[in-house]
């Protein structure tokens, strides 16, 4: 036997084995190495970015939960599970959820809704749709607190432009953030037109991206413009649909910003969303254990729900 050791790899299933050095194959896994350690090097910067903005955080929140803290945020004392027994004990936990899925209910439909009607009227290739679809895309560029600052104008009860309106009309006007009937209604209004954007592009474009030849046979057919869009343009477009449908979920589970700035979780609670129960909690009674464990159960209601889609809704998703 040469002195060189020798060891006996097939390249391929089925091909005859060949002999390659020992010495090659050590060279080759340490170039592997190489490469592994290189892509490693490459993605520190995100990992590091993840773990100080994104896995710290979580894992300080399961922390907290189980601690009693001063309101500077030391921990005081161990409390066990004794938050979370106060959370699903207590009776605003509980309000704050309904309120949430109220708010889920009046959002997310209407929003879906619209943005597929607007985004099927817009989809044809006609003179002046650049134009609509321009307008019904810019609120994707406007921040949550610029909205709720414009809406605030609008709903203000004497100065406000749907007051004005309706005041023309011979109607009395409307407290619309201030009247426990009208604040959730008020509010969901504004948060629909803050996400129409991003649900119209998403939409748009699953709408455009569909064949036009298939619409067209089936007009040649003798099918019209709305069986041609329940049989053909709606189970190519489910893909989309489902996508929107779940970040709309979560955007609705997780709204604070319109809330914080329009009503403060007021009147009367009755928009005392999950996501601003927290940070009352948090940063107006300083009582960061119990927030951190509402946090978490927040969390993990996101979690079930998206699993909950995936396993049940995606079943009737048709993928071509």
């Amino acid at each position: 036997m040469s002195t060189l050791e020798e060891t006996l790899v097939a390249s391929k299933p089925g091909q005859n084995a060949r002999l390659i050095p020992r010495r090659k194959s050590a060279l080759i896994k340490l170039q592997l190495m190489r490469e592994t350690g290189l892509g490693l090097l490459f993605l520190a910067p995100s990992l590091a970015v993840f773990a100080v903005f994104c896995f710290y955080p979580l894992l300080r929140t399961v922390y907290l939960s189980m601690q009693v803290t001063n309101p500077r945020g030391k921990v005081v004392d161990f409390a066990g599970l004794d938050n979370f027994k106060a959370i699903f004990t207590s009776e605003a936990f509980y309000q704050s959820l309904a309120v949430t899925g109220k708010f889920a209910l009046l959002t997310i439909p209407t929003g879906i809704l619209l943005a597929l009607v607007l985004a099927s009227l817009t989809s044809v290739v006609r003179p002046g749709m650049k134009l609509f679809q321009t307008v019904f895309s810019l609120p994707v560029a406007i921040s949550v607190g610029t909205g709720a600052v414009i809406w605030n104008l609008l709903f203000h009860p004497t100065a406000g432009m749907f007051n004005y309106f309706l005041k023309l009309a011979g109607m009395p006007g409307i407290a619309w953030l201030s009247d426990p009937t009208w604040a959730l209604y008020s509010v969901s209004g504004m948060t629909i037109w803050m996400n129409l954007g991003f649900t119209y592009i998403v939409l748009l474009s699953g709408i455009q991206a569909i064949p036009s030849d298939m619409i067209e046979s089936a007009t040649i057919d003798g099918a019209g413009r709305f069986t041609a869009f329940r049989t053909i343009t709606l189970p190519l477009l489910s893909p989309t649909l489902f996508f929107t449908l779940v970040v709309s979920i979560i955007h609705s589970l997780q709204a604070f910003g319109q809330f914080h700035i329009m009503t403060k979780g007021g009147p009367i609670h009755t928009t005392d969303v999950f996501v601003y129960s927290i940070f009352r909690e948090a940063f107006v009674n300083y009582r960061f254990g119990p927030a951190s464990a509402e946090a978490l159960v927040l969390f993990v209601i996101v979690l079930l729900l998206t699993l909950f889609q995936f396993a049940v809704l995606e079943r009737k998703v048709h993928y071509r």
